[in-house]
């Protein structure tokens, strides 16, 4: 076997170096032992024009479902005591006007859905937007491999800037970086909560307009009708967004031209004074007659941008484009007219106001408003369930979700994803809260809870982003911050202002998620800790010989571990209990990265491990949270074939590098096309100029040349020895016949006897409770369970 060893050569050419001893550095970070890296084009499609309308066409199925059905409830929760007089009918709808122009067009059209991540959108995507910029990531597993994806943009910080500073600020103490995480939990439950409140209150209140013209129908009627339209409604989520898009979309641009028709119709016939509502004056008036009553109402005014969050949540199911252009041109204008239409209605008809979308609608369209009205609602209902679904598969790829099966239900946007378990919880949930409160007052007033509470996270992440990503100037980061947070902190102090009116609902609901989320997070990082404090040494490996200690039998064994470097402790478990390991070890970690999605030709990381005749290897396989496990994919067979093809390379750099002093052609140092063994050609990317064995790297500055140096140590191995790359790939070939085994730790953990009572709790209780309930790697990974082998092992905490 030969090392190569890196000597550090001073700038005036005089040699300096010194020799790494074998035991200190063979167990190396993979960022001084990587072989080879995956290269690919950047695999996001530009969409056309055509296919951009067709987007946006059926995002008025899926996002605007909610902001849309808000003119159902908005007036009947801001005056629940009745309308006072004109002035107030003026104040609240100028109110409704400028809260629809900052929040949902300035805020998130034009500001917050630039900041979306590599098109995807969401609490979650803007924090994988900061951790790309800030050593803010929780799992220490960041490489500097990853920055070189062709999804992993980023921008370089300079030294002495602002957004230096704030970088700096944020990575000094671990504390910032876990309130950071937790500000981002409490977003990601409150959108959790939307997809509970969204469809009970939608699908009551269009529901409830059948009682205006049946004044003496029960309301128990009414709540069992809205109960069988949300099963049905959750029953079809397994169809996907792609088909209910498709299914709803049309009923939803049909219900904007009716209520834009009808708001401009009511306009027409009955005061056109409501225009003046444009004037700002008004809502100067409106809280200086009632300052407490109309402070109140502003929980009932803030529904009327529900759904917003979900505009920007369910952007990776579309893209930024589209959804701006259904925005702008369809549903900003007609939930305007509608809302001013109301008002003018309610002008001469005050005492109509608790139905007051339906009392407006003239007598010969009723019938036909109220079926598309209850569409509409259905319809509604699917904007945060699909928002719901994204923010979860987001949270479950960066550790902070238990694992559960996520589908994927598009072939053309990859975004488009339904998870089961999720759907059904939310159905339970939901229906409770139907059945529960049986009235539209108080679940809006839980409602606005949840829909406030993300709005603030956003702006606050927001920040963040101007300053570090943006490098934005200070002051317009101070602008926009100020401006929006304090709009919707007026907005958050009116809401909470009606918790016991059934504003504690939300926080209840957001309490458990967050104990959720925040327990998974807690077990991860300790299984992750665990396994780096425990690893094993490479030194003690090596001193096994090449068949370290057993029968080297055929076959390939694939181990999982979560360490990207260094020789996990459940494979010195397994050799010491068993007398036998396969004639190939390779040593699989599953990494999820800050990005939305890992090109399928820059996923795996290939490296060797000890000498060649120990046929052990590591893979490092990297996905995004947008990335999913899917059926038809077969894991193994990308493995190996990358691993076939990593041998061929590993050969082609030892023949290159057969001087002391070398440097690589510059068409390797690009790219090297290799052909696989299935026909297709991969192209791989040189990391190092190490050999085919193990380097032991001396620390160097970058500026500085290295010499190499070669010594021999000699062969001791006689598992598939045949010198020759051909005859390598003939071993792996005949291994890979002989079966693949996927060996898995099942990590059981335990809370330590001297830990106090809450961490008892946690960790033995609650923690192995999601362990218990949350679907296996194995699964996950589509693994046969006659290759799988699980290896018990407890740590305690």
């Amino acid at each position: 076997m030969e090392t190569e060893i890196d000597e550090e050569r001073e700038m005036n050419g005089s040699d300096k170096g010194r020799m790494w001893s074998l035991d200190q550095k063979i167990d190396q970070p993979i960022e001084d032992t990587e072989a080879g890296h995956i290269r690919g084009m950047d695999v996001r499609k530009e969409l056309s024009g055509l296919m951009v309308l067709r987007l946006a066409f059926q995002s008025l199925g899926v996002v605007y479902g909610d902001l849309g059905t808000s003119p159902l409830y908005v007036f009947n929760s801001t005056f629940p005591d009745g309308v006072r007089d004109s002035e107030d009918l003026m104040g609240a709808l100028s109110l409704i006007i400028y809260t629809l122009t900052l929040i949902p067009l300035l805020k998130y059209v034009f500001v917050v859905m630039r900041a979306n991540d590599n098109g995807e959108g969401g609490t979650f995507a803007l924090y994988s937007l900061l951790c790309r910029h800030v050593k803010v990531n929780t799992i220490p597993n960041q490489h500097r491999t990853d920055e070189e994806l062709t999804t992993y943009s980023r921008r370089k910080i300079e030294d002495k800037s602002f957004a230096a500073r704030t970088k700096k600020w944020l990575e000094a103490k671990v504390d910032r970086q876990n309130a950071l995480l937790l500000l981002v939990l409490v977003g990601t439950c409150m959108v959790i909560g939307d997809g509970i409140f969204t469809p009970a209150i939608s699908v009551l209140s269009s529901v409830g307009g059948i009682k205006v013209d049946h004044p003496k129908m029960k309301t128990a009627v009414v709540v069992a009708v809205a109960v069988l339209i949300l099963v049905i409604l959750f029953s079809v989520q397994h169809y996907g967004t792609d088909k209910v898009g498709w299914l709803f979309a049309p009923a939803v641009l049909l219900w904007f031209l009716c209520i834009g028709s009808i708001g401009a119709y009511n306009i027409c016939k009955h005061d056109t004074v409501v225009l003046k509502a444009f004037s700002p004056v008004y809502i100067v008036k409106y809280f200086r007659v009632g300052t407490k009553r109309s402070w109140a109402s502003l929980g009932g005014i803030m529904l009327s941008i529900t759904g917003t969050e979900a505009l920007f949540a369910d952007l990776g199911h579309f893209s930024t484009l589209a959804v701006q252009i259904a925005f702008t041109s369809i549903v900003f204008p007609c939930l305007l007219l509608q809302y001013m239409g109301q008002a003018a209605y309610l002008m001469h008809h005050q005492e109509d106001v608790k139905e007051a979308f339906y009392r407006s609608i003239p007598d010969l369209a009723y019938w036909p408003v109220f079926v598309i009205a209850t569409m509409a609602a259905v319809i509604a209902s699917q904007a945060t369930i699909s928002a719901t679904f994204t923010i979860i598969k987001q949270a479950v790829s960066l550790g902070c979700f238990p694992r559960v099966k996520v589908l994927h239900t598009s072939k053309d946007i990859s975004g488009q994803i339904y998870i089961p378990e999720i759907n059904w919880i939310l159905m339970v949930l939901c229906i409770i809260v139907t059945i529960g409160f049986n009235n539209t007052t108080q679940i809006g007033n839980a409602y606005g809870t949840a829909v406030i509470g993300v709005m603030l996270v956003t702006t606050l992440l927001m920040a963040l982003i101007m300053l570090v990503v943006w490098r934005s100037n200070w002051l317009l980061v101070l602008l926009f911050t100020s401006v929006f947070l304090s709009i919707e902190l007026v907005y958050f102090s009116s809401v909470l202002f009606k918790v016991n009116q059934g504003g504690w609902a939300p926080l209840v609901i957001a309490a458990v998620f967050l104990i959720i989320m925040s327990v998974w997070h807690y077990g991860t990082v300790k299984r992750y800790e665990f396994e780096l404090e425990s690893k094993v040494s490479m030194a003690w490996i090596l001193g096994l010989g090449p068949s370290l200690g057993l029968v080297r039998v055929p076959g390939i064994g694939l181990l999982y571990t979560e360490l990207v470097n260094g020789v996990p402790h459940i494979f010195s478990h397994l050799i010491t209990h068993l007398p036998a390991i396969h004639s190939i070890v390779v040593f699989v970690c599953l990494k999820y990265l800050p990005v939305n999605t890992v090109p399928q030709e820059e996923r795996f990381l290939v490296k060797r491990i000890g000498p060649k005749d120990f046929h052990m290897f590591r893979c490092v396989a990297r996905y995004g949270y947008k990335d999913l496990h899917k059926k038809d994919d077969d894991f193994e067979k990308m493995l190996l074939d990358k691993l076939s093809a990593f041998i061929r390379y590993e050969s082609l750099m030892e023949s290159i590098s057969d001087s002391e002093d070398y440097s690589l052609p510059e068409e390797y140092q690009q790219a090297t096309t290799l052909d696989t063994e299935n026909g297709n050609q991969m192209s791989l990317h040189a990391i190092s100029t190490e050999s085919s064995q193990n380097s032991i790297v001396s620390e160097r500055s970058p500026q500085q040349p290295v010499r190499h140096v070669r010594f021999s140590v000699p062969n001791t191995g006689t598992v598939g020895n045949s010198g020759t790359v051909d005859g390598e790939i003939q071993f792996l070939n005949d291994c890979r016949d002989s079966g693949v085994v996927h060996i898995m730790g099942n990590t059981i953990v335990r809370a330590r006897r001297d830990s106090g009572m809450i961490k008892k709790i946690v960790v033995d209780y609650i923690y192995a409770f999601l362990r218990r309930i949350c679907r296996e790697k194995s699964v996950i990974l589509n693994v046969p369970h006659e290759s799988l082998l699980n290896v018990g092992q407890v740590f305690y905490v």
